[in-house]
């Protein structure tokens, strides 16, 4: 529970069936199971990039916006988040209320395996590396070393990146992913470097969005990885 709510202040889910009215996170996921839900998968989808879901159109374009969802496995359920700020100035908190709607029976889109996500990793990081470091973009200096100092020591206080039963490829896959997601936003932080020609600036971007794309996908493989592997009959 923890996990899910992490430092926000309030978590309800309205339009839950069987429930009138917006009802707390415990109660919501005793509902679900109750409704035969057996296991919960993450899309994070982008424009363009309906990644992780499955439809209808009315699900997918509020997941787009929010920029994640979660689509219940077991149960024709889905759930997108909004979030808000309440409370007077100075004490500021943040509430989320998710949104339960129908969906799509079908495969997520565009999510890889754990092997083809670790491969598309290494392989997207390479290419982007060698291109970022000829235009003097790669996230480099005291300002990329110390955010990169602060995520290895985030790591190091919670090694606990998924929750015990994943496989270990999961949480792999997830701290490189997540590895690979702080260069690229590095990487746009410190803006353009040497990359002042319009040519360039553009290989800059486009060496930068497969990459991004790529994180995201290995990301929702990772976080997917439990159901996948007991829908395969594998646990």
């Amino acid at each position: 529970m923890l996990a899910i709510v992490g430092e926000d202040a309030v978590h309800r889910v309205e339009g839950l069936p069987g429930e009138s009215a917006a009802v707390g996170l415990t109660l919501a996921l005793g509902r679900l199971r109750s409704l035969g839900v057996t296991g919960l998968r993450v899309a994070l989808p982008a424009p363009g990039h309906p990644l992780g879901l499955s439809g209808p159109p009315e699900f997918n374009a509020r997941a787009m916006e929010a920029e994640e969802a979660v689509v219940c496995y077991g149960a024709a359920l889905g759930l997108v988040p909004e979030v808000y700020e309440a409370g007077p100035e100075g004490d500021v908190h943040v509430e989320v209320v998710w949104q339960v709607l129908p969906v799509r029976e079908a495969p997520p889109a565009d999510v890889p395996s754990l092997g083809e996500a670790e491969r598309e990793l290494a392989e997207a990081l390479r290419e982007a590396t060698e291109v970022l470091s000829r235009l003097d973009v790669a996230g480099s200096g005291p300002v990329a070393e110390a955010a990169l100092d602060a995520y290895r020591a985030r790591a190091e206080r919670g090694r606990e990146v998924l929750a015990p039963g994943y496989p270990p490829r999961a949480v792999r896959v997830l701290e490189l992913a997540q590895r690979v997601g702080l260069l690229v936003s590095l990487a746009y932080e410190n803006g353009h470097g040497a990359a002042v020609t319009s040519g360039e600036m553009a290989a800059r971007s486009q060496a930068l969005r497969p990459v991004e794309r790529t994180a995201r996908r290995a990301q929702v493989a990772a976080y997917n990885a439990y159901v996948e592997e007991r829908e395969r009959g594998v646990r």
